[in-house]
């Protein structure tokens, strides 16, 4: 049965960083309903609960004490809205988010091609607001459904009460481990408008032969090939992708850096200027650094990387050293994207 508990398991085979750590507790479950009955166990209410998707975005420094709790809800399903242009497109949240991207391609509907290949589930989606090459989730989330785990209730959140931000959400501040998210809706449209200003999708694209105005799959195409250049497959090295979040300048605080450092790259956002932690990380010689079985991807700065035993205290170590340098260097402070445990 799924909803039962077992007891010491590694979860290695459950986290894409690939360390070895351990669970006290640990269980799927496949439904609401057998959520629901996980929920009402002594050991469960009991414990310290931690939520597992595709363990994309997870950093183990510890063994865990409390229970781990794999969602494997699945499920697609898609209705035509009544113009015939826009869907609403149903997932289950231990669907895996770019095999939702592949079915909404499948369907017709644009809208999240550029989140192709992001690794993990449809579920811990909307809780980081994923985005990637100029769109985020929020551009076409319409809500989801999540189970209050004090209660075993099931509510329903708009996009507004969702409060997401960028890599933000209510589920990583105020409402941080109160509730599971059960099923995320997507509003999509079949009418296409291309995003392709952002990275090297146009260049892709170009080096495809697509000159004309690209579909939805040729997009997709595009992003899977840019990512697929620059990011380790988590199969054969460990790593949780882009380990850093973006830091954001002021706009005063940029053009001073600029005047020493001409090449760095920035985009304006409400508020300021965007700056790509990767090339802070690059400019202060990280890329490529490898400290015994543990480093720096030597395409992507961004990605710290397990080539195989390493410790999750080692990692997060290094995450500490690079934060500081940066720091030292450009007086920008950066901040993990991947949840350290």
């Amino acid at each position: 049965m799924s909803a039962q508990l077992q007891h010491h398991v590694s979860l290695l085979p459950y986290n894409t960083f690939g360390i070895d750590v351990t669970a006290r507790y640990f269980a799927t479950f496949g439904s609401a309903e057998e959520l629901r009955a996980l929920l009402q166990l002594p050991e469960v209410q009991q414990a310290e609960k931690l939520v597992l998707g595709g363990g994309s975005n997870l950093l183990f420094t510890r063994d865990f004490e409390g229970v781990v709790l794999k969602n494997e809800i699945r499920g697609l399903e898609t209705t035509l809205e009544a113009d015939g242009e826009n869907a609403l497109v149903r997932s289950g949240a231990g669907e895996s988010w770019h095999g939702l991207v592949e079915f909404t391609l499948s369907e017709g509907l644009a809208g999240i091609e550029n989140l192709s290949l992001i690794p993990g589930t449809v579920g811990a989606a909307p809780l980081q607001n994923i985005g990637a090459y100029g769109v985020e989730l929020k551009d076409a989330f319409d809500h989801l459904e999540a189970m209050e785990i004090a209660t075993g209730q099931l509510r329903r959140f708009s996009r507004e009460e969702c409060g997401f931000g960028y890599r933000e959400s209510v589920f990583k501040g105020p409402l941080k481990n109160q509730y599971i998210v059960t099923s995320v809706v997507l509003r999509l449209h079949r009418r296409h408008q291309p995003n392709v200003s952002y990275g090297a999708i146009r260049a892709t694209l170009e080096d495809m032969g697509i000159t004309d105005e690209p579909t939805p799959q040729q997009v997709s195409q595009a992003v899977i090939s840019i990512r697929r250049s620059k990011l380790p497959d988590p199969k054969e090295i460990g790593n949780a992708g882009s380990f850093f979040k973006n830091p954001e300048v002021s706009q005063q605080k940029f053009d001073t850096l600029k005047a020493t450092y001409p090449d760095m790259p920035g985009y304006t956002v409400p508020g300021g200027v965007k700056v790509p932690a990767g090339w802070l990380i690059e400019q202060c010689g990280w890329k490529g650094h490898r400290a015994g079985a543990h480093g720096v991807h030597d395409k992507q700065a961004l990605v710290l990387v397990n080539l195989g035993g390493a410790k999750g205290a080692e990692v997060h170590a290094l995450a500490q050293q690079i934060i500081a340098s940066v720091r030292e260097k450009f007086g920008i402070e950066l901040h993990p994207e991947v949840n350290i445990l």
